[in-house]
């Protein structure tokens, strides 16, 4: 009984875990890999010289597992992951949001760990880790519920049903449109990925217009659950094409920002 009960306890810490990352494991890595396979030879090499010759997908949940590392300066960037405005903005007044945002969120983090990687100077560990936040930090940017409101945490306060399972709508978003499709990380970047043209596409922009997609496509979510609740077959009819679209591009801007910095 003992043993079940621990075990219980586990399954438990990993359902609740996961309502906490962005994408889930499986979104991040199928960023991390469409990511890859658009690497310059060059950015490749010196990307190598950080994490030798390990996937980047492998490093893609790091900035999450770190979470519970007991070591305070590490655990403590869960505010990284998220940034919080007010819905229905225009995109003039969500810039100035974020320009006058405090230092510990998803905007800021992400500027400062970028440059943190171009600097040649640091230390290698400071470099690699940078690396690493990086990579996790843009697809962050790109799922909708991390570009969201305070007041319901970004939708994990907002309980829904989805297939008949209760939940919340940030979860729907981390994972279970992605979970769904029952792909690998490699079959699901692959079938994302299928044009050459999309990285043209969707890379000629700046992060302020990438968070801005994602306040967006946040406000339609939270209008859409507020009519309905029980998610079922009609919410992945609506939803499963931006959703994929976000994982596209968030590979694909993630593949230019390391081209730019390693290339």
């Amino acid at each position: 009984m003992k043993l079940v009960g621990k075990c219980l306890l586990i399954m438990l810490f990993f359902m609740q875990s996961q309502q906490l990352w962005a994408w889930g494991m499986t979104g991040h890595r199928v960023i991390a890999e469409i990511a890859e396979q658009h690497l310059s030879k060059k950015a490749k090499r010196n990307i190598q010289q950080l994490i030798g010759q390990q996937k980047l997908a492998y490093w893609s949940n790091w900035a999450d597992f770190i979470k519970s590392s007991p070591d305070t300066l590490i655990n403590r960037t869960g505010s990284w992951h998220f940034i919080n405005t007010a819905g229905h903005l225009s995109f003039e007044e969500f810039s100035k949001s974020l320009s006058e945002s405090p230092q510990e969120n998803l905007y800021k983090a992400y500027l400062k760990v970028k440059e943190q990687l171009k600097n040649k100077n640091l230390p290698f560990e400071q470099r690699q880790q940078a690396l690493y936040f990086m990579v996790h930090l843009l697809a962050d940017a790109h799922q909708p519920m991390h570009v969201s409101r305070a007041e319901d945490l970004g939708g994990n306060k907002i309980d829904i049903t989805f297939f008949g399972r209760p939940g919340n709508i940030h979860r729907v978003w981390d994972s279970d449109l992605v979970d769904n499709e029952k792909y690998s990380f490699m079959e699901y970047a692959e079938v994302l990925d299928y044009d050459k043209r999309f990285y043209k596409q969707y890379t000629n922009s700046t992060l302020e217009q990438w968070l801005y997609e994602s306040h967006q496509l946040a406000d339609m979510i939270y209008q859409d659950v507020a009519q309905n609740n029980k998610l079922s077959y009609d919410y992945i009819f609506k939803f499963k094409q931006p959703m994929e679209t976000c994982l596209l591009k968030a590979g694909l801007r993630l593949a230019k920002e390391l081209n730019d910095i390693f290339g």
